[in-house]
């Protein structure tokens, strides 16, 4: 069993930054295919990031976030850069034991294991 815990959320003014971790134990973690997620009030859960194969970043976040994975720590990360209110949700960091095909990495449901969430609020 992959559990993952995460951090690092807050509330953060429009145009800053932030650095969500999530740490994993169970499980091989350098095999693992990871992601991240968000959610916000009233509306479904949106991909936001995935290191698969290769890096994938939804359009919305491309060239603003960026998804790293430390194995020696068994950690993932998303750093988060130039922040808009459109932002604010509750972010998930999401595993699972080996890869899957790129076009599969933005459906929830591929994705067994998930943490807790952290939020993030962006305001002034």
């Amino acid at each position: 069993q992959v559990q993952l815990v995460e951090s690092g959320g807050g509330l953060v003014q429009p145009g800053g930054s932030l650095r969500l971790s999530c740490v994993a134990s169970g499980g091989t973690f350098s095999a693992f295919a990871l992601a991240w997620f968000r959610q916000a009030p009233g509306k479904e859960r949106e991909f936001v990031a995935a290191l698969n194969y290769n890096p994938v970043y939804a359009a919305s976040v491309k060239g603003r976030f960026t998804a790293s994975r430390d194995n020696v720590k068994s950690t993932l990360y998303l750093q988060m850069n130039s922040l808009k209110p459109e932002d604010t949700a509750v972010y998930y960091c999401a595993a699972r034991l080996n890869r899957i095909v790129s076009s599969m990495a933005g459906t929830p449901s591929v994705w067994p294991n998930w943490g807790q969430g952290t939020q993030v609020i962006v305001s002034s």
